[in-house]
């Protein structure tokens, strides 16, 4: 018996789609242990310092007591395409000459959004509860350190929405 290359072709052919089930399988759609959805925030504004910049938006502290640590997200308008912003927080009020309380990842000009992760994660358990009364603000710098944006947070400036 001869066997053409078309034949071999056939049963190769019917073999694949005999021996590749597909299951189709339901999505999963209930959190993981330790996951969830971030509800509890405060949003603070942060706008520009001079007439030269137009860079402005919002800081939100987002609560996650499973996990006893705080989320900060920073979202800017208006930011430099090609440049990496350092971001700090920093002791007192918008004008008062203070220390770095700390810096977070800098945020990508191109995006507006932090650069490493949507997050800045603060890992002390009493940050958030204790964010009422901290006395601080937010600075946005640019590439040479000159500032572009600032806003006061904590017990300088009431929140823009918060819940």
């Amino acid at each position: 018996m001869k066997i053409s290359l078309r034949n071999i072709f056939i049963i190769l052919l019917g073999v694949g789609l005999f021996s590749c089930e597909q299951d189709r399988l339901e999505p999963e759609l209930e959190a993981a242990e330790g996951g969830g959805t971030l509800t509890s925030y405060m949003a603070y504004t942060i706008s520009s310092v001079d007439d030269d910049s137009d860079v402005y938006g919002r800081v939100v502290f987002w609560n996650e007591p499973t996990l006893s640590q705080t989320f900060i997200q920073v979202s800017l308008y208006n930011t430099p395409d090609s440049e990496m912003l350092p971001v700090s927080i920093l002791n007192g009020a918008i004008g008062d000459e203070s220390s770095v309380s700390f810096s977070t990842y800098d945020v990508d000009g191109s995006t507006g959004e932090l650069s490493d992760s949507k997050f800045y994660v603060v890992t002390d358990d009493s940050f958030y509860d204790s964010l009422m009364t901290l006395d601080a603000h937010i600075n946005i710098y640019d590439s040479s350190g000159t500032i572009l944006a600032a806003g006061d947070i904590g017990s300088n400036a009431d929140p823009v929405e918060s819940n």
